[in-house]
């Protein structure tokens, strides 16, 4: 039994798709990063970083969710592409990991939380723009991010462009990228990915961000002593 340290954010998402893809029996281990249960030394023993998601699975840890995808598929055999489509899957997964996935979460963190910089916000809005553009130039040439198959690469990719408004700060953020677009519909309607959406929802996660919320999730912007 795959122990899955989860909370509801686009990360932990990803790795909820692929094993409700493919049928993992796994057990959710809830970690609260609003309450700062991600800091913990019990936590910290199984991720350093103080990140979400985690697995330990048989005794096996692996953290980081690109990790804990590429680990899975490997694993089961299962969404990682045939082989001459690998190298396509691994590249995308990386420009994922390395350019959507935290464009995402700093343009949502400097166009929500701290706003009191217009070049930041800026700044990081169109960096995110870029490689929203640069998705749908290859959504435009092939069906699916890395190619013909579905692959982890996409499970990647939808766990952020779910919340593509949050971050976008746009009640329509994929009209202007409509291979994007119709991507996102075809795989958000698996029935898998459904399932994914609801992985936690009975979990009563923090949900004020007050003080010991802002000092969880950004503790080197906290005093050392407070």
């Amino acid at each position: 039994m795959i122990k899955f340290y989860f909370h509801e954010t686009p990360n932990p998402r990803k790795v909820a798709l692929f094993l409700e893809e493919t049928g993992l029996p796994y057990e959710i281990v809830p970690v609260d990063l609003l309450k700062g249960e991600q800091h913990s030394p019990e936590y910290r023993a199984i991720n350093p970083n103080g990140k979400v998601p985690a697995i330990v699975d048989d005794g096996v840890v692996v953290f980081d969710s690109a990790a804990i995808l590429i680990y899975l598929a490997d694993k089961t055999g299962r969404f990682f592409g045939a082989p001459k489509d690998r190298p396509a899957v691994l590249s995308w997964l990386m420009f994922i990991a390395s350019g959507l996935s935290p464009f995402s979460g700093q343009a949502s963190h400097f166009g929500r939380v701290h706003t009191d910089s217009p070049y930041t916000t800026n700044r990081y809005r169109r960096e995110l723009e870029r490689h929203y553009a640069v998705l749908d130039a290859r959504l435009g040439k092939k069906p699916y991010v890395a190619g013909d198959d579905y692959t982890i690469a996409d499970m990647a990719a939808w766990g952020w462009v779910r919340i593509a408004n949050t971050a976008l700060l746009n009640d329509a953020p994929l009209e202007p990228y409509p291979n994007v677009k119709r991507w996102f519909e075809t795989v958000d309607g698996r029935p898998a990915a459904a399932r994914a959406r609801e992985v936690g929802h009975d979990i009563a996660f923090k949900t004020e961000f007050d003080a010991e919320t802002l000092k969880a999730l950004f503790p080197q912007n906290s005093p050392k002593d407070a």
